[in-house]
């Protein structure tokens, strides 16, 4: 029981005994409406079939500088576990830090970051959180954060957005001048990365990329100080275990949207590309396909990049295209809702872009490359279209058979919509979320399994 302490005597006095009085009931009534808030979310989660507790759920991001899918994917992940009444706490880092850092200081930090270590374990031993979900840890927050969680005996879970952990290229894209490249895949030391200064076009950056990937290997990093890795679809599961990651320890768990959209009419009769501005992303395909285009369909680009220049340009000679620059997300929702269809010509494997996720979400076909993710993602005629890689041509073929097939293109439309009503809504990655939670602090998962999967059959039965 709270005591109250009053001294009575001042009329200033009784106002500051009113002012207590008031802060008492309005702090006991927060209470009560938590309670009940708790009340229902608890009946809500046995519905659901979650029967332990609520958790203490320790994120850990590192932050890009410009910001993407992965920082998305962070702050949605943490809202939904917030909104179920679990508590969350944050450790980030961001990478703007790098540039007051000297380069020997970054090297070791990206192998092994001391401070990071320390931080995290004295974060833990307040906090006592039942699980350490990470997500992006380069270069900032480095490895070591897994052994400082370990050494409080927290479970360690960690979504791979990318293929970092396989290629020490610039995002971990497996991508070289324009085509995909395997060349480090399964290398205990991916020498050929730091021949091809893969890394921001740095042999010396590559390297330290290269070392902090083959010491972590050499003392077992990978295979005992992780519990569960989170792939985002069975082509980026299967390429981890390729690449030397334990298979009983994978899962795959898509991402979703959250809040959740509206579907939208595809009204507009345009085209559209969310993204990066950058090579890997496809940008030069996209333009010299809308080039041979002849007008037929506007396109807008949403997005900015190193590659901006390049689009501004394009822009002043070929009319119908628009460059939007970087916008707020609910305008880019708003322009998917509205758009024909929207082109996704990345040149590497991603991992699950937001961009698909958001457009399936409003009912969008989507035009991508036949390549990675995208070709398990999209069911070619029903929840959109193929084009070979880096090819213009047949870019410009899937486009103008959109553009003369509008029946179709509307049903795809409501298959979509199907698509993520199926499997990409909040809720449904709400109960695989918290299946690997629970199966880690459990005792772990055993064999590696797609959790879409479980949940697709637990919809149906």
């Amino acid at each position: 029981m709270t005591e109250l302490h009053f001294e009575a005597g001042s009329s200033a006095g009784l106002v500051d005994e009113m002012q207590c009085v008031n802060e008492y009931f309005s702090k006991a009534h927060r209470k009560y409406q938590t309670f009940l808030n708790q009340a229902w979310l608890h009946g809500h989660r046995r519905k659901l079939g979650i029967t332990n507790p609520f958790m203490k759920v320790l994120l850990i991001h590192n932050y890009y500088q410009q910001p993407g899918g992965e920082d998305q994917v962070f702050a949605t992940e943490a809202a939904l576990l917030e909104a179920h009444g679990h508590s969350v706490v944050r450790y980030t880092v961001h990478n703007d830090q790098v540039a007051e850092m000297n380069p020997l200081s970054l090297v070791q930090a990206t192998i092994w970051n001391k401070t990071v270590y320390r931080q995290l374990r004295a974060l833990i031993c307040k906090e006592r959180p039942q699980v350490a979900h990470f997500h992006n840890t380069f270069p900032l927050i480095s490895p070591s954060a897994y052994y400082a969680a370990k050494a409080e005996e927290v479970p360690v879970i960690q979504t791979l957005h990318n293929y970092r952990l396989l290629c020490p290229s610039q995002g971990g894209v497996f991508l070289r001048k324009g085509e995909v490249c395997e060349d480090c895949l399964g290398k205990f030391l991916p020498w050929p990365g730091i021949v091809h200064s893969c890394y921001r076009n740095s042999k010396a950056g590559t390297a330290v990329h290269a070392m902090m990937l083959s010491w972590h290997r050499s003392v077992q990093t990978w295979t005992t100080m992780v519990d569960v890795y989170i792939a985002l679809t069975e082509f980026a599961q299967q390429k981890f275990i390729q690449g030397g990651l334990p298979g009983e320890k994978m899962v795959v768990k898509p991402n979703f949207v959250y809040p959740e959209p509206r579907a939208g009419q595809g009204q507009g009769g345009y085209a559209l590309f969310v993204g990066r501005l950058s090579p890997e992303k496809g940008i030069d395909t996209l333009l010299a396909a809308w080039e041979r285009l002849n007008s037929k369909v506007p396109l807008k680009i949403v997005g900015d990049g190193p590659l901006a220049l390049q689009v501004e340009k394009a822009v002043q000679r070929l009319p119908e295209v628009e460059w939007l620059g970087q916008v707020p997300k609910t305008q880019v929702l708003t322009l998917m809702k509205d758009a024909h269809i929207l082109i996704f010509p990345s040149l590497w494997y991603e991992g699950f872009p937001m961009v698909i996720a958001e457009a399936f979400a409003v009912g969008l076909p989507v035009v991508a490359s036949e390549l990675g993710s995208m070709s398990s993602l999209i069911a070619p005629g029903r929840t959109g279209l193929h084009f070979r890689p880096g090819n213009p041509e047949s870019l410009v073929a899937q486009v103008e058979w959109a553009l003369m097939h509008p029946a179709e293109l509307t049903q795809m439309r409501r298959e979509v919509r199907a698509e993520f009503e199926a499997k990409y809504t909040a809720e449904q990655n709400y109960q695989m979320l918290m299946e690997i939670y629970e199966r880690v602090v459990d005792g772990g998962l055993k064999g590696s399994h797609n959790l879409l999967q479980t949940t697709e059959h637990k919809t149906i039965t």
